[in-house]
């Protein structure tokens, strides 16, 4: 029969423990560089029809593949303007709305004095025309740029959620700053109708208030999937912290 010397034993510290067991949640704050995507998006989908439909087009001693359809660079124009407007001019829910509804306003108003036929007949002198190399160009700077803020400078910093503890980390330079769960406010806000539900592909801004003494109010703009993430954060709020003060023993076979 072997001695309790002799049946090797294993204690696991809390840190083990919460890192094994302890579910966590990771929340990242992107820069408004994410509304972009439509910019390298359409910009490759304007490319792809120039190649499929474009002709050559001879200037001075060089050739380029243009679409024929002045329609086509318009088009790209006005996408790459709204996205400028609407990634630096917040449109609040009421905002939203108001424009909306005064856009309607003016299309009827235009249409009830007879104006939208004089407005039709300048088209015709609006054209704009670009290569297939300059859609191809552009969108790869803005796929580049959108994907390293994305998928890099975006991640430097991020916020970790445990149940008790609502840690702000850096991965260069270190340091962190800690916060309490208990009577933690979340508040999700998807204000600019343009911005978070078009652009943003249902993204949103968090907004957390700590209590305590220190209280402090926390935005954490631009959250991708911000209704999981709420979900999931109400989920780990309801877990019960892990009791520092326990230790786990597990007991090998007897030798």
């Amino acid at each position: 029969m072997a001695s309790a010397s002799q049946v090797p034993t294993q204690a696991k510290t809390h840190a083990e423990v919460t890192t094994a067991q302890t579910p966590e949640l990771i929340i990242y704050d992107h820069s408004s560089l994410f509304y972009w995507w439509p910019g390298w998006v359409v910009g490759y989908v304007m490319a792809l029809l120039t190649w499929l439909q474009g002709e050559v087009i001879a200037i001075g001693d060089r050739t380029y593949l243009m679409h024929p359809s002045k329609n086509v660079g318009v088009i790209y124009t006005v996408i790459i303007v709204l996205v400028i407007v609407f990634t630096n001019v917040s449109l609040r829910c009421l905002f939203s709305v108001l424009t909306i509804v005064s856009v309607m306003f003016i299309t009827v108003l235009f249409a009830w004095l007879n104006w939208w036929d004089d407005i039709l007949n300048l088209l015709p002198y609006l054209g704009i025309h670009m290569n297939m190399g300059f859609y191809i160009m552009l969108s790869t700077i803005l796929l580049i740029v959108w994907s390293a803020a994305f998928f890099v400078f975006d991640r430097l910093t991020y916020w970790r959620l445990r149940p008790g503890q609502l840690t702000y980390e850096r991965v260069i330079g270190g340091g962190e700053r800690s916060y309490d769960t208990r009577g933690l406010v979340f508040e999700k806000r998807l204000e600019d109708l343009f911005r978070h539900h078009i652009l943003g592909l249902g993204m949103g801004d968090l907004y957390i208030m700590t209590s305590g003494a220190h209280a402090e109010a926390i935005h954490i703009p631009n959250v991708t999937f911000v209704d999981r993430k709420v979900q999931a954060i109400q989920r780990l709020i309801a877990v019960k912290p892990v009791d520092p003060t326990d230790v786990v023993v597990t007991a090998g076979e007897p030798g």
